[in-house]
Protein backbone atom coordinates (compact mmCIF):
# COMPACT_ATOMS: atom_id res chain seq x y z
CA UNK A 1 0.00 0.00 0.00
CA UNK A 2 1.25 3.23 -0.72
CA UNK A 3 0.62 6.56 0.94
CA UNK A 4 0.73 10.28 -0.99
CA UNK A 5 0.17 13.33 0.97
CA UNK A 6 -1.59 15.60 -1.74
CA UNK A 7 -2.73 18.43 -0.13
CA UNK A 8 -1.18 19.88 3.35
CA UNK A 9 -2.37 23.54 3.58
CA UNK A 10 -2.72 25.14 7.48
CA UNK A 11 -4.59 22.00 8.97
CA UNK A 12 -5.62 20.46 5.82
CA UNK A 13 -4.56 17.12 4.54
CA UNK A 14 -5.54 15.05 1.18
CA UNK A 15 -4.05 12.02 0.81
CA UNK A 16 -3.90 9.31 -1.97
CA UNK A 17 -3.80 5.42 -1.35
CA UNK A 18 -3.12 3.15 -3.52
CA UNK A 19 -3.19 -0.81 -2.71
CA UNK A 20 -1.78 -3.07 -5.91
CA UNK A 21 -3.99 -5.02 -7.57
CA UNK A 22 -1.76 -8.12 -6.61
CA UNK A 23 -2.27 -7.16 -2.74
CA UNK A 24 -5.50 -6.71 -3.17
CA UNK A 25 -5.68 -10.51 -4.76
CA UNK A 26 -3.49 -11.89 -1.79
CA UNK A 27 -5.73 -10.94 0.55
CA UNK A 28 -8.98 -11.46 -1.57
CA UNK A 29 -7.15 -15.31 -2.02
CA UNK A 30 -6.75 -15.44 2.28
CA UNK A 31 -10.63 -14.36 2.72
CA UNK A 32 -11.60 -17.07 0.43
CA UNK A 33 -9.13 -19.87 2.32
CA UNK A 34 -10.81 -18.63 5.83
CA UNK A 35 -14.31 -19.16 3.98
CA UNK A 36 -13.89 -22.40 2.48
CA UNK A 37 -14.43 -24.66 5.62
CA UNK A 38 -17.81 -22.95 5.72
CA UNK A 39 -19.03 -23.01 2.13
CA UNK A 40 -21.18 -25.63 1.26
CA UNK A 41 -21.67 -26.15 -2.57
CA UNK A 42 -23.64 -28.80 -4.17
CA UNK A 43 -21.54 -30.89 -6.20
CA UNK A 44 -18.39 -30.73 -3.79
CA UNK A 45 -17.90 -32.25 -0.13
CA UNK A 46 -17.47 -29.32 2.87
CA UNK A 47 -14.23 -27.84 2.47
CA UNK A 48 -13.08 -29.35 -0.44
CA UNK A 49 -14.16 -26.51 -2.95
CA UNK A 50 -11.55 -25.24 -4.85
CA UNK A 51 -10.29 -21.85 -4.38
CA UNK A 52 -10.82 -21.29 -7.77
CA UNK A 53 -14.31 -21.93 -8.39
CA UNK A 54 -14.81 -20.08 -4.93
CA UNK A 55 -12.94 -16.62 -6.67
CA UNK A 56 -15.80 -17.51 -9.43
CA UNK A 57 -19.10 -17.73 -7.66
CA UNK A 58 -18.36 -15.24 -4.85
CA UNK A 59 -14.78 -13.36 -6.10
CA UNK A 60 -16.47 -9.96 -7.38
CA UNK A 61 -18.48 -9.83 -3.83
CA UNK A 62 -15.88 -10.83 -1.78
CA UNK A 63 -13.62 -8.07 -3.01
CA UNK A 64 -16.41 -5.67 -2.61
CA UNK A 65 -16.64 -6.82 0.67
CA UNK A 66 -12.88 -6.13 1.42
CA UNK A 67 -12.88 -2.81 -0.40
CA UNK A 68 -15.62 -1.70 2.03
CA UNK A 69 -13.58 -2.90 4.76
CA UNK A 70 -10.35 -0.94 3.66
CA UNK A 71 -12.61 1.96 3.43
CA UNK A 72 -13.63 1.59 7.21
CA UNK A 73 -10.15 0.73 8.79
CA UNK A 74 -7.60 1.71 6.57
CA UNK A 75 -7.88 5.41 7.59
CA UNK A 76 -7.76 5.25 10.99
CA UNK A 77 -4.43 3.17 11.20
CA UNK A 78 -3.04 5.44 8.24
CA UNK A 79 -3.81 8.26 10.51
CA UNK A 80 -2.32 6.68 13.44
CA UNK A 81 0.86 5.84 11.75
CA UNK A 82 1.33 9.66 10.70
CA UNK A 83 1.08 10.63 14.58
CA UNK A 84 -2.43 13.16 13.05
CA UNK A 85 -5.83 13.25 14.66
CA UNK A 86 -8.57 14.07 12.32
CA UNK A 87 -10.93 17.15 13.93
CA UNK A 88 -13.77 15.34 12.67
CA UNK A 89 -14.65 12.21 10.38
CA UNK A 90 -12.34 11.75 7.27
CA UNK A 91 -14.25 11.93 4.27
CA UNK A 92 -13.26 9.20 1.75
CA UNK A 93 -13.79 9.45 -1.97
CA UNK A 94 -13.33 6.53 -4.79
CA UNK A 95 -13.76 6.23 -8.48
CA UNK A 96 -17.72 6.47 -9.60
CA UNK A 97 -16.32 5.67 -12.91
CA UNK A 98 -18.25 1.85 -13.49
CA UNK A 99 -15.72 0.55 -15.54
CA UNK A 100 -13.09 1.08 -13.27
CA UNK A 101 -14.76 -0.15 -10.28
CA UNK A 102 -15.88 -2.98 -12.03
CA UNK A 103 -11.88 -3.68 -12.90
CA UNK A 104 -10.98 -3.31 -9.15
CA UNK A 105 -13.81 -5.70 -7.98
CA UNK A 106 -12.18 -8.34 -10.40
CA UNK A 107 -8.98 -7.75 -9.29
CA UNK A 108 -7.69 -6.29 -12.74
CA UNK A 109 -6.74 -2.71 -11.14
CA UNK A 110 -5.31 -0.38 -8.26
CA UNK A 111 -7.38 0.20 -5.78
CA UNK A 112 -7.61 4.06 -5.60
CA UNK A 113 -9.03 6.18 -2.87
CA UNK A 114 -8.39 9.45 -1.15
CA UNK A 115 -8.94 10.54 2.29
CA UNK A 116 -9.41 14.18 3.25
CA UNK A 117 -9.25 15.68 6.88
CA UNK A 118 -8.61 18.48 8.65
CA UNK A 119 -5.93 17.83 11.85
CA UNK A 120 -5.95 18.61 15.29
CA UNK A 121 -3.53 21.64 15.69
CA UNK A 122 -0.24 20.77 17.35
CA UNK A 123 -0.01 23.48 20.58
CA UNK A 124 1.56 23.09 24.56
CA UNK A 125 -0.97 23.77 27.12
CA UNK A 126 -0.14 27.39 28.57
CA UNK A 127 1.30 26.87 32.69
CA UNK A 128 -1.71 26.99 34.38
CA UNK A 129 -0.40 27.78 37.68
CA UNK A 130 0.18 31.44 35.96
CA UNK A 131 -3.96 31.74 36.07
CA UNK A 132 -5.15 33.60 38.90
CA UNK A 133 -8.81 34.10 39.67
CA UNK A 134 -10.87 35.18 42.04
CA UNK A 135 -13.82 33.08 43.63
CA UNK A 136 -16.79 34.86 44.92
CA UNK A 137 -18.55 33.69 47.74
CA UNK A 138 -21.47 34.45 49.49
CA UNK A 139 -22.54 34.00 53.19
CA UNK A 140 -26.57 33.53 53.15
CA UNK A 141 -27.75 35.72 55.65
CA UNK A 142 -30.77 34.25 58.16
CA UNK A 143 -33.32 36.72 56.92
CA UNK A 144 -33.22 35.22 53.33
CA UNK A 145 -33.38 31.85 54.87
CA UNK A 146 -36.35 32.78 57.01
CA UNK A 147 -37.90 34.71 53.74
CA UNK A 148 -37.61 31.34 51.64
CA UNK A 149 -39.05 29.40 54.24
CA UNK A 150 -42.17 32.08 54.22
CA UNK A 151 -42.34 31.20 50.69
CA UNK A 152 -42.43 27.89 51.04
CA UNK A 153 -44.48 27.81 53.85
CA UNK A 154 -46.70 30.12 51.29
CA UNK A 155 -47.20 27.37 48.73
CA UNK A 156 -48.34 25.30 51.57
CA UNK A 157 -50.82 27.32 52.73
CA UNK A 158 -54.35 26.34 53.10
CA UNK A 159 -57.30 27.75 51.67
CA UNK A 160 -60.91 28.18 52.98
CA UNK A 161 -64.19 28.76 50.34
CA UNK A 162 -65.40 32.69 51.31
CA UNK A 163 -68.27 34.40 50.34
CA UNK A 164 -68.88 37.72 49.45
CA UNK A 165 -66.00 40.23 47.68
CA UNK A 166 -62.41 39.26 47.00
CA UNK A 167 -59.15 40.51 48.79
CA UNK A 168 -55.54 41.36 48.42
CA UNK A 169 -54.22 37.95 49.64
CA UNK A 170 -57.54 35.85 48.56
CA UNK A 171 -56.98 32.76 46.55
CA UNK A 172 -59.91 33.46 43.16
CA UNK A 173 -60.78 30.79 40.77
CA UNK A 174 -61.57 32.49 37.27
CA UNK A 175 -62.08 32.03 33.43
CA UNK A 176 -60.46 34.50 31.19
CA UNK A 177 -59.88 35.52 27.60
CA UNK A 178 -57.12 38.34 26.54
CA UNK A 179 -58.16 40.58 23.25
CA UNK A 180 -56.30 43.05 21.06
CA UNK A 181 -57.79 45.22 19.35
CA UNK A 182 -61.07 43.13 19.80
CA UNK A 183 -59.41 39.99 19.00
CA UNK A 184 -58.15 36.73 21.15
CA UNK A 185 -54.66 36.25 21.17
CA UNK A 186 -52.14 33.35 21.58
CA UNK A 187 -51.92 32.37 25.02
CA UNK A 188 -54.39 34.75 26.20
CA UNK A 189 -56.99 32.53 27.76
CA UNK A 190 -57.30 30.29 30.34
CA UNK A 191 -60.43 28.57 32.69
CA UNK A 192 -60.55 27.81 36.04
CA UNK A 193 -57.11 29.19 36.39
CA UNK A 194 -55.85 29.93 40.39
CA UNK A 195 -54.16 33.04 41.28
CA UNK A 196 -53.85 34.60 44.89
CA UNK A 197 -54.30 38.08 44.66
CA UNK A 198 -50.99 40.43 45.54
CA UNK A 199 -48.83 37.43 44.52
CA UNK A 200 -47.63 39.41 41.32
CA UNK A 201 -47.69 36.24 38.62
CA UNK A 202 -49.52 37.95 36.17
CA UNK A 203 -48.62 41.25 34.80
CA UNK A 204 -49.14 44.37 36.59
CA UNK A 205 -52.38 45.96 36.57
CA UNK A 206 -54.14 42.71 36.29
CA UNK A 207 -54.81 40.95 40.05
CA UNK A 208 -55.46 44.45 41.40
CA UNK A 209 -58.57 44.78 39.40
CA UNK A 210 -59.76 41.70 40.87
CA UNK A 211 -60.24 43.18 43.87
CA UNK A 212 -64.06 43.85 44.92
CA UNK A 213 -65.15 41.00 42.81
CA UNK A 214 -67.77 38.22 43.87
CA UNK A 215 -68.03 34.73 43.08
CA UNK A 216 -70.26 34.89 39.49
CA UNK A 217 -69.32 38.30 38.48
CA UNK A 218 -68.28 38.69 35.43
CA UNK A 219 -66.21 41.86 34.54
CA UNK A 220 -64.09 43.46 31.65
CA UNK A 221 -60.37 45.08 32.64
CA UNK A 222 -57.78 46.72 30.81
CA UNK A 223 -53.67 46.28 31.36
CA UNK A 224 -51.02 47.20 29.19
CA UNK A 225 -47.91 44.80 28.58
CA UNK A 226 -44.71 45.93 29.70
CA UNK A 227 -42.63 47.72 27.19
CA UNK A 228 -39.92 45.23 27.20
CA UNK A 229 -42.18 41.99 27.34
CA UNK A 230 -40.72 39.08 25.68
CA UNK A 231 -43.65 38.46 23.06
CA UNK A 232 -43.13 41.60 20.54
CA UNK A 233 -46.35 41.79 19.07
CA UNK A 234 -47.78 42.49 22.98
CA UNK A 235 -45.22 44.92 24.28
CA UNK A 236 -46.24 48.14 24.91
CA UNK A 237 -49.85 46.98 23.88
CA UNK A 238 -52.94 47.69 25.74
CA UNK A 239 -55.60 44.64 25.81
CA UNK A 240 -58.58 43.77 27.85
CA UNK A 241 -59.40 40.55 29.45
CA UNK A 242 -62.70 39.12 29.90
CA UNK A 243 -63.06 38.00 33.66
CA UNK A 244 -65.66 35.25 35.03
CA UNK A 245 -65.09 34.72 38.90
CA UNK A 246 -65.70 31.07 39.67
CA UNK A 247 -65.22 31.31 43.18
CA UNK A 248 -63.09 33.26 45.72
CA UNK A 249 -61.00 31.14 48.77
CA UNK A 250 -59.54 33.12 51.77
CA UNK A 251 -56.13 31.98 53.08
CA UNK A 252 -55.60 30.53 55.90
CA UNK A 253 -53.28 31.27 59.09
CA UNK A 254 -49.37 30.70 58.14
CA UNK A 255 -46.90 29.20 60.53
CA UNK A 256 -43.94 27.86 60.40
CA UNK A 257 -43.54 25.01 62.53
CA UNK A 258 -43.08 21.28 62.85
CA UNK A 259 -46.04 20.67 61.86
CA UNK A 260 -45.78 22.37 58.61
CA UNK A 261 -42.16 20.24 58.01
CA UNK A 262 -43.87 17.55 57.99
CA UNK A 263 -46.24 17.57 55.68
CA UNK A 264 -43.16 18.51 53.51
CA UNK A 265 -41.72 15.22 54.75
CA UNK A 266 -39.45 17.10 57.02
CA UNK A 267 -39.17 16.18 60.79
CA UNK A 268 -38.99 19.58 61.82
CA UNK A 269 -39.10 23.56 61.22
CA UNK A 270 -35.37 23.52 62.03
CA UNK A 271 -34.99 20.88 59.31
CA UNK A 272 -36.62 23.32 57.07
CA UNK A 273 -34.79 25.98 57.39
CA UNK A 274 -31.67 23.30 56.90
CA UNK A 275 -32.44 22.33 53.57
CA UNK A 276 -34.06 25.62 52.32
CA UNK A 277 -30.32 27.36 53.53
CA UNK A 278 -28.28 24.05 51.43
CA UNK A 279 -30.78 25.01 48.34
CA UNK A 280 -30.13 28.76 48.92
CA UNK A 281 -26.09 27.94 48.91
CA UNK A 282 -26.35 25.32 46.23
CA UNK A 283 -27.64 28.39 43.59
CA UNK A 284 -25.60 31.01 44.96
CA UNK A 285 -22.44 28.50 44.16
CA UNK A 286 -24.18 27.57 40.97
CA UNK A 287 -23.44 30.99 40.09
CA UNK A 288 -19.88 31.45 41.98
CA UNK A 289 -19.00 28.64 39.48
CA UNK A 290 -20.07 30.01 36.24
CA UNK A 291 -18.23 33.50 36.81
CA UNK A 292 -15.33 31.35 38.21
CA UNK A 293 -15.18 29.26 35.00
CA UNK A 294 -15.43 32.42 32.90
CA UNK A 295 -12.36 33.68 34.68
CA UNK A 296 -10.43 30.27 33.53
CA UNK A 297 -11.76 30.37 29.72
CA UNK A 298 -11.09 33.76 29.34
CA UNK A 299 -7.60 33.40 30.54
CA UNK A 300 -7.16 30.15 28.64
CA UNK A 301 -8.34 31.98 25.81
CA UNK A 302 -5.81 34.59 26.12
CA UNK A 303 -2.65 31.88 26.72
CA UNK A 304 -3.86 30.27 23.57
CA UNK A 305 -3.48 31.43 20.14
CA UNK A 306 -3.85 28.64 17.22
CA UNK A 307 -6.44 27.82 13.88
CA UNK A 308 -9.27 26.03 14.87
CA UNK A 309 -10.55 23.43 12.16
CA UNK A 310 -12.94 24.93 10.36
CA UNK A 311 -15.07 22.43 9.93
CA UNK A 312 -15.33 21.91 13.60
CA UNK A 313 -15.89 25.71 14.03
CA UNK A 314 -18.81 25.57 11.07
CA UNK A 315 -20.88 23.24 13.24
CA UNK A 316 -20.51 25.25 15.94
CA UNK A 317 -21.45 28.10 14.22
CA UNK A 318 -24.18 26.27 12.71
CA UNK A 319 -25.51 25.54 15.92
CA UNK A 320 -25.31 28.90 17.66
CA UNK A 321 -26.82 30.12 14.37
CA UNK A 322 -29.99 28.08 14.43
CA UNK A 323 -30.42 29.13 17.96
CA UNK A 324 -30.06 32.76 17.36
CA UNK A 325 -32.73 32.94 14.62
CA UNK A 326 -34.94 30.57 16.40
CA UNK A 327 -34.75 33.16 19.23
CA UNK A 328 -35.49 35.98 16.95
CA UNK A 329 -38.59 33.75 15.28
CA UNK A 330 -39.91 32.81 18.63
CA UNK A 331 -40.20 36.39 19.98
CA UNK A 332 -41.02 37.84 16.38
CA UNK A 333 -37.84 40.30 16.42
CA UNK A 334 -35.45 41.11 13.62
CA UNK A 335 -31.78 41.66 14.12
CA UNK A 336 -32.87 45.25 13.43
CA UNK A 337 -34.91 45.03 16.71
CA UNK A 338 -31.34 44.19 18.64
CA UNK A 339 -29.86 46.85 17.61
CA UNK A 340 -27.77 45.11 15.15
CA UNK A 341 -27.46 43.81 11.12
CA UNK A 342 -27.24 40.16 10.37
CA UNK A 343 -23.99 40.25 8.90
CA UNK A 344 -22.27 41.90 12.21
CA UNK A 345 -23.94 39.13 13.88
CA UNK A 346 -22.84 36.39 11.90
CA UNK A 347 -19.47 37.70 12.38
CA UNK A 348 -20.49 38.17 16.07
CA UNK A 349 -21.41 34.50 16.55
CA UNK A 350 -18.18 33.13 14.30
CA UNK A 351 -15.79 34.49 16.52
CA UNK A 352 -17.92 32.94 19.33
CA UNK A 353 -17.83 29.74 18.09
CA UNK A 354 -14.05 29.96 17.09
CA UNK A 355 -13.86 30.79 20.91
CA UNK A 356 -15.40 27.56 21.60
CA UNK A 357 -14.39 25.26 19.76
CA UNK A 358 -10.28 26.60 20.67
CA UNK A 359 -11.01 26.47 24.18
CA UNK A 360 -13.03 22.58 23.85
CA UNK A 361 -9.60 21.52 21.94
CA UNK A 362 -7.71 23.02 24.88
CA UNK A 363 -9.71 21.30 28.38
CA UNK A 364 -9.78 18.15 26.20
CA UNK A 365 -5.51 18.66 25.91
CA UNK A 366 -5.88 19.34 29.87
CA UNK A 367 -7.70 16.58 31.11
CA UNK A 368 -6.68 13.83 28.94
CA UNK A 369 -2.90 14.60 29.80
CA UNK A 370 -4.55 14.88 33.39
CA UNK A 371 -5.64 10.98 32.75
CA UNK A 372 -9.92 12.22 33.42
CA UNK A 373 -12.15 9.86 32.21
CA UNK A 374 -15.58 9.82 32.35
CA UNK A 375 -17.30 6.43 34.21
CA UNK A 376 -20.11 4.44 32.95
CA UNK A 377 -22.10 5.33 36.17
CA UNK A 378 -21.55 9.20 35.46
CA UNK A 379 -22.76 8.78 32.15
CA UNK A 380 -25.84 6.73 33.17
CA UNK A 381 -26.73 9.80 35.76
CA UNK A 382 -26.24 12.02 33.51
CA UNK A 383 -28.86 10.40 30.95
CA UNK A 384 -31.27 10.08 33.50
CA UNK A 385 -31.05 13.69 33.94
CA UNK A 386 -32.38 13.64 30.41
CA UNK A 387 -34.96 11.42 30.10
CA UNK A 388 -36.78 13.30 33.15
CA UNK A 389 -36.66 16.34 31.50
CA UNK A 390 -39.18 14.66 29.22
CA UNK A 391 -41.28 12.63 31.57
CA UNK A 392 -43.85 9.97 29.67
CA UNK A 393 -41.23 9.83 26.69
CA UNK A 394 -38.92 7.74 28.73
CA UNK A 395 -38.46 4.76 25.85
CA UNK A 396 -38.60 7.10 23.17
CA UNK A 397 -35.65 9.40 24.34
CA UNK A 398 -33.31 6.02 25.66
CA UNK A 399 -33.81 5.00 22.51
CA UNK A 400 -32.93 8.29 20.89
CA UNK A 401 -29.32 7.72 22.92
CA UNK A 402 -28.76 4.04 21.88
CA UNK A 403 -29.52 4.83 18.33
CA UNK A 404 -28.22 8.18 17.73
CA UNK A 405 -24.31 8.57 16.77
CA UNK A 406 -22.45 11.72 18.64
CA UNK A 407 -25.89 11.31 21.22
CA UNK A 408 -23.79 9.95 24.36
CA UNK A 409 -20.65 11.63 23.34
CA UNK A 410 -23.08 15.15 23.87
CA UNK A 411 -23.64 13.30 27.66
CA UNK A 412 -19.89 12.83 27.70
CA UNK A 413 -18.50 15.99 26.97
CA UNK A 414 -20.05 18.31 29.44
CA UNK A 415 -19.00 16.06 32.05
CA UNK A 416 -15.10 16.10 30.90
CA UNK A 417 -15.39 19.85 31.18
CA UNK A 418 -16.52 19.99 34.14
CA UNK A 419 -13.86 17.27 35.87
CA UNK A 420 -11.25 18.78 33.62
CA UNK A 421 -12.04 22.38 35.35
CA UNK A 422 -11.97 20.80 38.88
CA UNK A 423 -8.55 19.50 38.16
CA UNK A 424 -7.60 22.83 37.24
CA UNK A 425 -8.79 24.13 40.10
CA UNK A 426 -6.07 22.17 41.82
CA UNK A 427 -3.73 23.78 40.29
CA UNK A 428 -4.54 27.25 39.64
CA UNK A 429 -4.38 30.38 42.07
CA UNK A 430 -7.77 30.91 43.86
CA UNK A 431 -8.56 33.57 46.10
CA UNK A 432 -11.48 33.76 47.93
CA UNK A 433 -13.87 36.85 48.28
CA UNK A 434 -16.80 37.53 50.42
CA UNK A 435 -19.42 39.56 48.30
CA UNK A 436 -23.21 40.47 48.84
CA UNK A 437 -25.87 38.79 46.80
CA UNK A 438 -26.70 41.83 44.66
CA UNK A 439 -22.16 41.48 43.67
CA UNK A 440 -22.63 37.97 43.19
CA UNK A 441 -25.85 38.41 40.88
CA UNK A 442 -24.97 41.62 39.25
CA UNK A 443 -25.10 41.15 35.72
CA UNK A 444 -21.70 40.75 33.34
CA UNK A 445 -22.42 41.68 29.69
CA UNK A 446 -19.09 39.81 28.59
CA UNK A 447 -20.66 36.59 30.45
CA UNK A 448 -23.94 37.22 28.86
CA UNK A 449 -22.28 37.89 25.05
CA UNK A 450 -20.83 34.85 25.12
CA UNK A 451 -23.59 32.21 25.37
CA UNK A 452 -26.80 33.44 23.52
CA UNK A 453 -29.56 31.53 25.10
CA UNK A 454 -32.83 31.67 23.59
CA UNK A 455 -35.85 32.76 26.52
CA UNK A 456 -39.09 30.52 26.93
CA UNK A 457 -41.76 31.23 25.73
CA UNK A 458 -44.40 31.60 28.58
CA UNK A 459 -48.10 32.70 28.70
CA UNK A 460 -48.62 36.00 27.80
CA UNK A 461 -50.73 36.92 30.44
CA UNK A 462 -47.71 36.29 33.01
CA UNK A 463 -45.13 38.60 33.82
CA UNK A 464 -41.89 38.42 32.17
CA UNK A 465 -39.61 36.45 34.17
CA UNK A 466 -35.96 37.79 35.18
CA UNK A 467 -33.11 36.73 32.83
CA UNK A 468 -31.10 33.80 34.56
CA UNK A 469 -27.45 34.75 34.64
CA UNK A 470 -25.87 32.15 32.98
CA UNK A 471 -21.76 32.34 32.29
CA UNK A 472 -21.48 28.57 31.44
CA UNK A 473 -20.79 28.77 27.82
CA UNK A 474 -17.85 26.30 26.28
Amino acid sequence: MQVTETLAEGLKRELKVVVPAADMASQLNEKLAEAKSKMQIKGFRPGKVPISHLKKVYGKSMMAQLVNEMIQEKPTSILSERGEKAATQPEISMTEDEKEADQILNGAADFEFTIAYEVIPAFDVADMSSIKVVREVVDVPAEEVEEQVLRVAENSRTYEPKTGKAADGDKVTIDYLGKLDGEPFEGGADQDAELVIGSNRFIPGFEEQLVGLKEGDEKVIKVTFPEDYQAAHLAGKEVTFDITVKAIAAPGELEINDELAKTLGLDSADKLREVVQSQIESQYGQITRQKLKRQILDQLDEAHKFESPSKLVDAEFESIWRQINQELTDNNKTFEDEDTTEEAAREEYRTLAERRVRLGLVLSKIGEEAGIQVSDEELQRSLFEQVRKFPGQEKEIYEYFQKTPGAVASLRAPIFEEKTVDHMLTIIDVTDKPVSKEELMADDEAEASDKPEPKKKKAPVKKKAAKKDDAAAE
